[in-house]
């Protein structure tokens, strides 16, 4: 949570030619509500559910960059799911996570007294997890989002990362 998947997602698709979707964004737009208001009616394991069905539809396909809500990997399923690609774990420290989410109201697992506190327990639930299905692990300081996309683009198997542009003469 707030280590930028979406901001970086975006960057790393355009840089590959590839599609970009948020799947938080598309259980919104699936369900026609967003995730708060999920989380009100049907709680966690409501939102769960449905982010297992959107996980599965995702990752069979071809050529995207998907931006994952950060308790993801706590269903066995999506982990599974996200096994069917090239898994990236941006790895960000929970002071930098602290300072991105203290301003929006949108995330409703920090709708609680001690958003640090509980920024420290769900790190501690999810690191491993996240470890154990990534193919690559890629720390975010105070990278600059291009930063962090030259080094996916380098984690990434080789036949995936683009080509540079040929000038006509055979050179690059």
């Amino acid at each position: 949570m707030g280590a930028g998947k979406t901001t970086i997602g975006r960057s790393l698709a355009r840089r590959l030619g590839w599609d970009f979707v948020d799947a938080d964004a598309e259980i919104e737009r699936r369900s026609g509500v967003d995730i708060a208001r999920i989380f009100e009616r049907e709680g966690e394991p409501g939102f769960r559910r449905r982010e297992c069905f959107t996980m599965e539809n995702l990752t069979h396909r071809d050529k995207i960059v998907l931006a994952t809500g950060g308790g993801v990997v706590l269903n066995d399923d999506n982990r599974i799911a996200l096994g069917r690609g090239f898994c990236i774990y941006i790895h960000s420290p929970i002071e930098i996570q602290l300072e991105r989410t203290s301003r929006n109201n949108r995330r409703p697992l920090l709708q609680v007294k001690d958003p640090k506190a509980k920024l420290e327990s769900l790190f501690e639930e999810r690191d491993p997890l996240y470890r154990e299905v990534a193919d690559a692990v890629v720390d975010s300081v105070r990278d600059h989002p291009r930063a962090m996309v030259d080094k996916m683009l380098a984690a990434l198997p080789p036949e995936w990362r683009p080509q540079p542009e040929q000038t006509g003469d055979g050179k690059a």
